[in-house]
């Protein structure tokens, strides 16, 4: 069996990377309205929000999530610029 992940985006990337691309793409406060967490929305850090997100598994499966959608879009976008 291999251990290589082809085709999940996930792999291999870090949560910290995650949340500074999410920061990079949607800037904290639309980043606050798409997961609708508090370390998003008040005094917002990636540092704050890495300690959060790893002790709540809902809240870091949002976040996949929405890093997910994002790769999509960029990647529609990056086609339809061809």
């Amino acid at each position: 069996m291999s251990t290589e992940q082809p085709k999940n985006p996930l792999h291999g990337v870090t949560l910290e990377q995650i949340v500074t691309a999410l920061v990079e793409h949607y800037g904290w406060p639309e980043l606050g309205q798409q997961v609708d967490i508090r370390c998003f929305q008040s005094d917002p850090s990636v540092a704050s929000s890495l300690k959060f997100l790893r002790r709540t598994p809902w809240a870091r499966a949002k976040v996949e999530s929405l890093y997910g959608f994002m790769l999509r879009e960029r990647a529609r976008a990056e086609r339809a610029a061809r």
